[in-house]
């Protein structure tokens, strides 16, 4: 019986490869164990486009909330594991980041807003930035190269095509998304100001964002600018 289960599963794995490349088959079991297949009408391209898109469309919803422009900075925090339905740290994927980067940097670059990258705690979670930008704001800049497993995809997706990529160990950003509960609270300026995003989600990863704003300074008898809320 095991044997003709097998045969079957092969036989339509045949069948269904003939449909088209657009579908994804995987076998779950073998000879000594129950045979599943599963067919996803999505193929592993479609997919990357999807999380590509969700990923444009929080980074452009973050972008116009928090009011930013040239010259500001967004700092992004990244777990391609949480993306991908698994435990932080546990399984990252440059595939996924990349396809992350995609969608979220040409938003940024467009804009002329800086985008700094956010390493993980084995790197306790320094940032890979333009070089433009650390020699503007006169930051000391380190030496490491960020990998998938000591730095994480997402910065790796960064060190590659930033045109002169560089790390530094600490920012002061306007704003940025955290995608998988990564903590980039360290990396805000003071004060940040929480944000529900409509899309709030990349793969399986939450996404919290937030906005900065100017402290409130003075007494009773201080006057602010409300434009800067």
């Amino acid at each position: 019986m095991k044997k003709i289960l097998c045969i079957i599963s092969v036989l339509l794995c045949i069948l269904l490869t003939a449909c088209g490349d657009a579908t994804s088959i995987g076998i779950i079991g073998g000879a000594d164990g129950p045979t599943s297949i599963i067919v996803s009408e999505k193929g592993e391209k479609a997919m990357y486009q999807e999380i590509t898109q969700q990923a444009k469309q929080a980074a452009e919803e973050l972008v116009q909330v928090a009011k930013l422009k040239a010259g500001d900075i967004f700092v992004v925090g990244c777990s391609t594991s949480e993306v991908a339905g698994h435990k932080i740290g546990s399984y990252s994927n440059k595939e996924l980041a990349q396809a992350i980067f995609t969608g979220i940097y040409p938003v940024l670059k467009e804009k002329g807003i800086y985008l700094a990258a956010q390493c993980c705690e084995h790197l306790n979670r320094a940032l890979i930035v333009e070089r433009e930008l650390a020699e503007r704001l006169s930051l000391e800049i380190v030496n490491v190269r960020p990998m998938p497993k000591a730095g994480g995809s997402f910065a790796t997706a960064a060190y590659t095509t930033f045109v002169s990529p560089v790390a530094v160990e600490h920012i002061k950003a306007d704003a940025g998304i955290d995608i998988g509960f990564t903590l980039i609270g360290m990396h805000l300026k003071k004060v940040a100001v929480p944000l529900r995003l409509e899309n709030n989600k990349i793969g399986d990863a939450l996404v919290v964002a937030a906005r900065t704003r100017p402290k409130f300074i003075g007494g009773v008898r201080a006057a602010y600018d409300d434009s800067k809320l």
